[in-house]
């Protein structure tokens, strides 16, 4: 028997997936090619350093093994021996050596792993560029940790190396990648100032790019259909409340779906992204749930049902009154008025536990939509059955 899943190809959801389209990415990439131009069009005559910052799921890291994909394909119909190498300075330990033990492994994997220094191992380094007529452009990811383990010496060396080689040709080029360009600080002068001259700035995500990025891994990762828009305008609301993140958003895709196939479902609804999203983060606490009022409790109740009937990600305000007012019936309890369910709605948004936001203009009839973002409806009225059972009934 034939195993069901919503996937089409998971892979296409790793972390270290570049997919063939960056979406809202392609100026940062023409601009990244322009500042290697010479790369292509005069190798050797000269090496470029560039820095691209932005804070964490801004696509640095896709964008750059995009750039070193593209260039070395070229390069390659030019019959241009031109390397591209991808560092990650924290997965080295913030180490000078390891980083450069990696670089020169691309070219010798059996090369040594003891007896040499740092300084040996940059001029192996070179040795083997001059010896091979190789161009290479290294992008040292997280460079912070480096920085942070070292201090300004590996920068400047690997900076100022093409400087003490006046009659050979220029072989190696940097792309650093930091999150915060307040790092650069910590670098001393002479450093900085052969690394501050390019820099490419990358804003965070706004929800819609988030939503066009998460439609296109849709399109290679799941099969036709079994992501639906709501699901999508979801987990794209979530990336958004993490700083733009797509990386959160495309993990919680994945998680989602593994979710779907666990249960059989043939679709990845808005529930499994809220199940995804408590798996990652730790949602509301239960302490939090037991000092709620009764009737808050309630209307809470009301709302966590009605995301169980629904495969929407947001329900009216009318939707979670007549949820509540039938939780009020169970509970022998008179329901409050909309006034007070109105300020329960939002004291309930301050603290988190589900979003308010007013309709979009393009929905007919202006109302407030409700969200459950980051706890799954079946743990929280779990959770509020068991509370409001040992809460006297009869409340008015």
């Amino acid at each position: 028997m034939s195993y069901a899943t919503v996937f089409r190809d998971e892979t296409r959801l790793d972390i270290n997936y570049t997919p063939p389209k960056l979406q809202h990415r392609n100026s940062q990439l023409r601009l990244l090619n322009e500042y290697f131009r010479h790369a292509i069009e005069t190798p050797g005559k000269m090496t470029q350093r560039v820095i691209i910052t932005g804070s964490v799921g801004t696509g640095k890291t896709v964008l750059t093994q995009r750039f070193g994909r593209d260039i070395t394909r070229e390069a390659e119909q030019r019959h241009i021996n031109l390397h591209y190498i991808h560092v990650n300075c924290r997965q080295n330990k913030g180490s000078f050596f390891l980083i450069l033990q990696q670089m020169v492994a691309h070219f010798h994997p059996g090369f040594p792993r003891r007896g040499y220094s740092a300084e040996e191992l940059l001029q192996t380094l070179m040795q083997i560029l001059d010896d091979q007529n190789i161009y290479l452009i290294a992008t040292l990811d997280e460079l912070a940790s480096l920085i942070q383990n070292e201090g300004s010496e590996p920068m400047y060396k690997l900076s100022r190396i093409e400087e003490t080689r006046t009659k050979k040709s220029r072989r190696l080029s940097l792309i650093c990648v930091l999150r915060e360009p307040s790092w650069l600080s910590k670098l001393d002068a002479s450093t900085r100032s052969t690394l501050q001259n390019n820099i490419i700035q990358l804003d965070s995500y706004t929800k819609d790019q988030l939503e066009d990025i998460l439609n296109d891994r849709i399109k290679l990762a799941f099969k036709e259909g079994t992501v639906p828009f709501e699901t999508v305008m979801l987990a794209a609301e979530l990336g958004d409340e993490e700083a733009g993140n797509a990386r959160y958003s495309i993990e919680l895709l994945w998680r989602a779906g593994k979710y779907a196939d666990a249960e059989g479902d043939k679709e990845v609804a808005p529930e499994h992204i809220r199940k995804a999203a408590g798996s990652v983060y730790s949602s509301i606490r239960k302490d939090e749930i037991s000092t709620l009022d009764y009737h808050k409790k309630l209307f809470l109740l009301g709302i966590a049902r009605r995301f169980q009937q629904t495969r929407s990600a947001h329900i009216t305000t009318g939707e979670a009154e007549e949820s509540y007012r039938i939780a009020c019936e169970e509970f022998n309890a008179k329901p409050r008025g909309h006034t007070q369910l109105w300020k329960y709605m939002k004291e309930l948004a301050v603290l988190g536990v589900i979003k308010a936001e007013p309709s979009p203009s393009n929905r007919v009839g202006k109302t407030t939509l409700i969200g459950l973002p980051r706890i799954a409806a079946v743990d929280l009225e779990k959770e509020l059955n068991n509370t409001l059972k040992h809460t006297k009934r009869g409340h008015v």
